[in-house]
C-alpha cells in the first residue's frame, strides 16, 4: 500500500520538494519584515538553522534513549 514511499523516484522527489520548501521560507525571509525578541533572532535564516538544530538534538536524544532502555532479545522468555 505504501510501497510508492520505497521507490528511489519518490524518495529522490521528496529530497527536492523539501528543500526548495526550506529555500522558499529561507528567502521569504528577505521580503518579511522581521521583529525579533531577542538580537539572536535577527541573524539571516535564524529560523531554518535553529529547527535543523532542534530536530537533531531530538534524534540524538532518542537514540541514546533508546541504548539506555534496550532490553536483550530474550528478555521475555521463560
Amino acid at each position: 500500500m505504501i510501497d510508492w514511499l520505497a521507490r528511489p523516484r519518490t524518495i529522490r522527489r521528496l529530497w527536492r520538494l523539501f528543500i526548495a520548501v526550506l529555500a522558499v521560507t529561507v528567502i521569504a525571509q528577505l521580503l518579511v519584515e522581521v521583529h525579533p525578541q531577542f538580537a539572536l533572532e535577527g541573524i539571516f535564516a535564524f529560523n531554518a538553522v535553529y529547527g535543523f538544530v532542534a530536530c537533531a538534538a531530538l534524534i540524538l536524544i532518542a537514540k541514546a534513549i533508546g541504548v539506555l532502555l534496550k532490553r536483550p532479545d530474550s528478555y521475555y522468555r521463560d
